[in-house]
């Protein structure tokens, strides 16, 4: 693998197909809103144009085209169709299943971290991107279904998968004619460079695990017993998998928890749950479950910080809010123990 004397194009799509299939979940950059729909890039494709007629962005009457879509937004988009030589390429919103936004944004999070490390390969040796797609990449992608998957053993085993991999090389031979002969893909550099960024980049990531309750208690000091079952609640996590619970709008609260054992991170945030039910029971209070602990994608995670930052917008615009009695410290947002309110 020959290096290149100029500066390496660092610039390259992420797979070898060079546009996606109909009926694929890609995920998209909104660019720019037009009359006729919003134009966007396919940041798994080189940031490739597409559009998403206004027609696909929801199944339901658009009153207001900023609430569906934005400029500089990230997310999923279904294609629909692919004028391959014209390189015109079609989307929608509306046609987006949350099965398929799980399966794209899971890909689509697998191919970023691959290509991070292809890249800064490409720019560390001074090859372009595309020589190490076209010799590592694809080839990968091709025997293990995503090259995420390989560079996974890679960690533990660089040289039985990198060493496997070969390219063709044509040469005049010494009767002048042209022979092709199998060499390494990957010159000592290249291996040496790649294998130091997977491992420096592929350590196990930890799992964000959320639950979703609701909790009241009408007593007198109410408020106090509500902070004492949240902390009730954060006592039961441990040093790798702490516990936090912030209220979301009165009465519902979630509890949280980060750890690489996803089973384990369900099963504290369970016992933080059965600790604040006795305790906030105990005080003639309620909690009820409505969502049980599970794993979250970043999505999730950002789409409930989203909602809480818009709660607290609202809340901090209704007159009276600071005046109120009856509503003091049932306040809306990211609240922590010390700030907690009494459901109402």
């Amino acid at each position: 693998m020959a290096t290149t004397m100029s500066s390496p194009n660092l610039e390259f799509r992420m797979y070898e197909a060079r546009y996606p299939e109909v009926d694929t979940a890609v995920m998209i950059q909104v660019k720019s809103i037009a009359e006729m729909g919003a134009y966007v890039s396919l940041l798994e494709y080189n940031n490739v144009e597409g559009m998403i007629p206004f027609n696909e962005l929801s199944r339901r009457r658009i009153r207001s085209v900023n609430s569906l879509i934005r400029v500089g937004r990230q997310e999923p988009a279904m294609v629909v169709r692919v004028d391959r030589d014209k390189g015109y390429i079609d989307l929608s919103k509306r046609r987006v299943s949350e099965e398929d936004i799980h399966a794209c944004e899971e890909r689509y999070n697998k191919s970023k971290l691959v290509h991070s490390i292809m890249r800064h390969v490409a720019e560390t040796v001074g090859v372009d991107l595309e020589d190490l797609y076209v010799h590592i990449g694809w080839p990968l992608y091709r025997k293990f279904g995503h090259a995420f998957e390989a560079f996974k053993l890679i960690v533990s085993d660089p040289d039985s998968l990198l060493d496997s991999l070969t390219k063709e090389v044509k040469e005049v031979g010494p009767d002048g004619q042209e022979v092709t002969n199998l060499m390494p893909a990957l010159t000592e550099e290249v291996k040496d460079a790649l294998v130091k960024n997977i491992r420096r980049r592929m350590t196990p990531q930890p799992l964000k695990i959320r639950a979703d309750i609701e909790m009241k208690c009408f007593q007198f000091d109410g408020v106090l017993h509500i902070k004492e079952a949240m902390r009730k609640a954060e006592a039961a996590g441990c040093d790798d998998c702490p516990v936090k619970i912030k209220l979301v709008a009165p009465p519902l609260y979630v509890l949280t928890t980060q750890t690489l054992d996803k089973e384990k991170g369900i099963s504290v945030l369970n016992n933080a749950i059965k600790a604040c039910n006795e305790e906030i029971e105990r005080e003639k209070g309620k909690l009820v479950m409505k969502e049980a602990p599970r794993a979250v994608s970043e999505r999730e995670d950002k789409l409930l910080a989203e909602h809480m930052a818009k709660l607290q917008s609202a809340n901090e615009e209704v007159d009276g809010d600071i005046d109120s009695d009856e509503e003091e410290d049932t306040g809306m947002g990211e609240v922590d123990v010390e700030n907690s309110g009494i459901a109402e």
